[in-house]
């Protein structure tokens, strides 16, 4: 009895249950696919990551005695598409068995369960054995609730895992200490040179040019400074909690011209491409920070144990809750263009300027960046939401549909019309400024609404809320800033709209 066992790109965990054992009629299948690399428009640092990755992965498994059929992405034999690959492994190795890991995509799930169903081989999936949560216990959770509140799901959390817990109370004698999170950081601590990896990524370079794999953004060859092994992602833990986790919190909404990482641990792509498991970062950073009381408070810990714990997990069920709706939600009924800008980071802008340029260079921007940055001004200029998904899903490292769809059309852009988040995250130029050196030395004011140099941030700010004002009349916690639009004066907020469409109008221009 032969048995076939494939195994995805996000899929590398070394830890699962399928390689306890060496098993001379199992063959692990992996493949490097245009099907996977051409569906959306993809970083040249994504792609030579997730590759290298698996060429890791498939080596140490061969290294174990395990038997592996491995597809590069320039192979001649390579049929580039998963159905074709797996019915010709199955001919060719007269496999009986055919077995594979839940997906994390749903359109991935959708199309095993199509392959499953016209293959003549029995066939079973597993669990990735990689999530504290099923896909389905967070619909289980909130049955009966007409809110989804992270909070609440994030308490669970931490009770049924016993993360941060003194008996039936958190430590620190508080669940959130989201209010500490928010310094702005003016270079008062040193941050550490990041970490290095060495690593020749010229060969996966050469056969995804060979394969006319259309990509974009930035790479250095000497120095590409992603973890693509289980090894090298272990090591970027350790560099974390040992150099950045002592400020991590007071800092983490933070952004800075000079600064690209600040105290970001970017173990986002170890995770997700399961090398690493969301339980034992958790088990070590909680477990670094008892041994280190003196010099690390809880505020710094709490915070990245709710990224992980709570919100990496609450995104995931809201994914499985709502798919495959979720995909064509646009509540706000935003249909504006992607700007040309979002490609080269030409922009006058300065925190868009940096942001995406970030993005585009180093595959890779922290959260405020994404939702306050980006995103915000994303949504004041009303961008149709399927734009800002393809975008965001092609540009960061990280970024797998399961966890990047909820962020950005749910949380970001609002599009899922409060499904994930209770007001949209949108903001004038105040709350950039107040969290970065951004607006410093910008060509635009920060403090002017409607002026030849006001900032577009604020013009667009006062546009967006007089233009969705019917749409949010009755939520609670955009009733202050209505009311504020209320009293503003007709004059000036009729300015602040003619400045608005002149923006959107001529977006390049800014």
């Amino acid at each position: 009895m032969k048995k076939l066992r494939l195994l995805l790109g996000d899929q590398l965990n070394s830890q699962h249950s399928w390689f306890e054992n060496v098993d001379k009629n199992t063959i692990y299948l992996m493949a490097e696919m245009q099907q996977e690399t051409d569906y959306v428009k993809h970083h040249i640092q994504k792609v030579v990551a997730f590759f290298l990755s698996m060429r890791n992965f498939a080596d140490d498994l061969k290294s174990k005695g395990h038997e592996v059929i491995y597809f590069k992405i320039s192979a001649e034999n390579n049929a580039q598409d998963l159905e074709k690959i797996i019915t010709k492994c199955i001919e060719e190795y007269q496999i009986s068995h055919f077995e594979y890991q839940l997906p994390d995509e749903y359109r991935l799930d959708k199309q095993l369960k199509n392959i499953c169903s016209t293959l003549k081989t029995e066939s079973k999936a597993y669990d990735t054995e990689h999530f504290y949560t099923s896909r389905t216990e967070l619909t289980e959770f909130f049955e009966g609730k007409k809110l989804l509140l992270m909070e609440n799901f994030y308490r669970m959390m931490r009770k049924k895992h016993h993360v941060l817990m003194q008996g039936s109370q958190p430590e620190g004698n508080q669940w959130n200490f989201d209010k500490d999170n928010r310094l702005k950081y003016k270079g008062q601590v040193p941050i550490p040179n990041e970490i290095t990896f060495n690593q020749n990524i010229e060969g996966v370079l050469n056969e995804i040019e060979k394969a006319n794999i259309t990509t974009f953004g930035k790479i250095d060859v000497k120095k590409f400074n992603w973890p693509t092994s289980r090894e090298d992602c272990l090591k970027q833990l350790d560099y974390f909690c040992e150099n950045l986790l002592t400020h991590f919190g007071d800092y983490e909404d933070a952004m800075h011209t000079d600064q690209k990482f600040l105290f970001h641990s970017r173990l986002s792509f170890a995770m997700n491409s399961k090398m690493l498991s969301p339980k034992e970062v958790v088990e070590t950073v909680v477990a670094f920070y008892h041994e280190n009381e003196d010099d690390i408070t809880i505020s710094q810990v709490e915070g990245f144990v709710r990224q992980i714990l709570g919100w990496r997990e609450y995104v995931r069920g809201i994914y499985w809750k709502e798919m495959p709706n979720y995909a064509q939600m646009n509540a706000l009924e935003n249909h504006n263009k992607l700007p040309a800008f979002y490609w080269t980071g030409k922009t006058k802008m300065t925190c868009m300027q940096k942001a995406i340029s970030q993005s585009l260079e180093e595959a890779y921007a922290h959260h405020i960046q994404r939702l306050m940055i980006i995103g915000n001004f994303s949504l004041l200029t009303q961008i149709h939401p399927d734009e800002v998904d393809a975008w965001y899903l092609g540009v960061y490292i990280d970024a797998i549909e399961w966890v990047e769809l909820p962020n950005t059309r749910g949380m970001s852009q609002y599009a899922d019309g409060g499904i994930l988040a209770t007001k949209p995250y949108v903001s004038s130029g105040s709350y950039i400024n107040k969290m970065s050196n951004y607006c410093a030395n910008c060509h635009y004011n920060v403090k002017d609404k409607f002026g030849e140099k006001a900032c577009p941030f604020n013009t667009l700010y006062w546009n967006f809320l007089d233009e969705k004002k019917q749409y949010f009349a009755n939520n609670q916690r955009m009733g202050m800033m209505l009311n504020m639009l209320k009293k503003m004066n007709p004059e000036e907020l009729a300015k602040i709209k003619e400045k608005a469409n002149h923006i959107i109008e001529n977006i390049e221009q800014y």
